[in-house]
C-alpha cells in the first residue's frame, strides 16, 4: 500500500492517455520523474507501467464494444472479418507485446478487443511487453 501512496498521478495519467489512440509521452515524463528521485525507480516504472496497460484496456474495449457499431456502419463483409480473425490468430497475439510502439502499438489493441481476444491474455502480453520498455528505458537511463 505505501507504493499507491507513492503514486506519480502526473505520470500515471500521461501513461493512460499516451496508450490510447491520443498522443502523448510518458516516457520523457518518466525519465523527468527519475531524474528528481533516482530512488525511486521501481515505484515510477510501475506507475507508468499501470497507467499505459490500463490505457490499452481502454482502446482493447473501444474495439470490442465499437466495433459492432462500426461493423454495421462501414459494412464490412464477413469475409474480410473472419480473414483478419485467423490472421490475428496465427500472428496477432505475440504481436500483443509490441503494443508498446508509436504508431502500430494502439491498432494492434484495438483490433484484439474488436476480434474479441481474451482479455486475461491480452493483459499479460500487453503488461509485459509495457513493463519491458519501461524498466529498459530506466535502466539505461540511470
Amino acid at each position: 500500500m505505501l507504493w499507491f501512496t507513492q503514486l506519480d498521478w502526473a505520470l500515471f495519467f500521461s501513461a493512460l492517455v499516451s496508450s490510447t489512440l491520443f498522443p502523448g509521452g510518458s516516457e520523457a515524463l518518466l525519465l523527468f520523474r527519475l531524474e528528481e528521485t533516482p530512488n525511486n525507480v521501481i515505484a515510477l516504472v510501475l506507475t507508468a507501467t499501470i497507467g499505459n496497460v490500463l490505457g490499452s484496456i481502454i482502446t482493447y474495449a473501444m474495439g470490442r464494444y465499437g466495433f459492432q457499431l462500426s461493423h454495421r456502419w462501414f459494412r464490412i463483409s464477413e469475409n474480410k472479418i473472419s480473414h483478419a480473425e485467423q490472421y490475428f490468430s496465427r500472428f496477432g497475439k505475440l504481436s500483443l507485446l509490441l503494443a508498446w510502439l508509436p504508431v502500430i502499438g494502439d491498432p494492434l489493441c484495438l483490433v484484439a478487443g474488436a476480434l474479441r481476444y481474451h482479455i486475461i491474455g491480452f493483459m499479460i502480453l500487453v503488461s509485459i511487453g509495457k513493463l519491458g520498455r519501461y524498466a529498459i528505458l530506466a535502466w539505461a537511463f540511470l
